[in-house]
């Protein structure tokens, strides 16, 4: 009696084992048709194209954002304060500059490769001529480093106006396709075929809209940071030179006579 029970309980297990077996079986998808990966679907979605020139316009586009990424991160470290206004160059520049080693200071800012080194060394080069001459060369200066500075820059802009028209002639050219389908089927596409020409036109746009907002926006605010430092560095440039300036001193017969603080360098200028 023990055994039959035995018997009909394993059997009752086998059963359920293998119908839950089965129902695994059933529910799971055979090799050859899984269903779609999350990852999967959005490749194709937004990286891939059944049309090769709009698999190519789209790669295109990806390559120029990673251009516009790479090429910020560049610039943003190429235009910080600290290379362009270093700190360290206007105190060695204002440390020399009052303890009158005129010659050296020459030296130092003419081999200072900052923004604030060559106005500086500009307006040091023109010691001789007089304050006025001094000033007048700081200021050339800062208008001809603050330009090779912003050329660069540019080409944010560039990339910034160029790869929405890129999107813009992926649209273009994914409706074209989308229509040149309904022409050759005769009114009655299939909604595939008309769906790979709209995706492209769509995509395109979309990666010609990643590329542009982040150029653009980087390129307005490392010009305005730029213009910000160039400024700041002609303002410590004038400020390094001011032992320069002519003092006026009253005599005692209360004329009016101009001293030079600055005679000394001149001379050495001169030699």
């Amino acid at each position: 009696m023990k055994r039959s029970m035995r018997n009909v309980s394993i059997r009752h297990t086998l059963a359920a084992s293998l119908a839950v077996g089965l129902s695994l079986v059933m529910a799971t998808p055979t090799l050859g048709q899984e269903e779609p990966t999350l990852a999967s679907s959005w490749f194709r979605m937004f990286l891939w194209s059944d049309d090769v020139i709009g698999l190519m316009i789209i790669w295109l586009l990806l390559m120029m954002s990673a251009l516009s990424v790479g090429y910020t991160i560049k610039l943003i470290i190429d235009c910080r304060r600290a290379t362009l206004v270093p700190e360290e160059t206007q105190q060695n520049l204002a440390a020399m500059l009052a303890e009158k080693r005129y010659r050296e200071a020459i030296e130092y800012a003419g081999s200072d490769p900052s923004y604030l080194g060559k106005v500086v060394s500009s307006g040091l080069s023109e010691a001789s001529n007089g304050y006025s001459a001094m000033e007048r060369a700081i200021e050339e200066a800062g208008d001809a480093e603050a330009t090779k500075l912003l050329r660069p820059i540019e080409y944010l802009n560039v990339l910034g106006n160029i790869a929405p028209m890129m999107g813009l002639f992926g649209t273009v050219y994914g409706m074209i396709v989308a229509f040149q389908q309904l022409v050759e089927s005769g009114g009655k596409p299939d909604p595939a075929q008309l769906a790979a020409g709209i995706s492209t036109a769509l995509v395109t746009t979309f990666w010609g809209l990643i590329v542009a907002m982040p150029a653009l926006t980087a390129y307005a605010l490392i010009r305005n940071k730029v213009d910000a430092l160039t400024a700041d560095g002609l303002i410590i440039a004038e400020e390094i030179i001011k032992p320069f300036k002519p003092s006026t001193k009253k005599s005692s017969s209360g004329s009016v006579s101009s001293s030079r603080p600055a005679m000394a360098a001149k001379a050495s200028v001169r030699a």
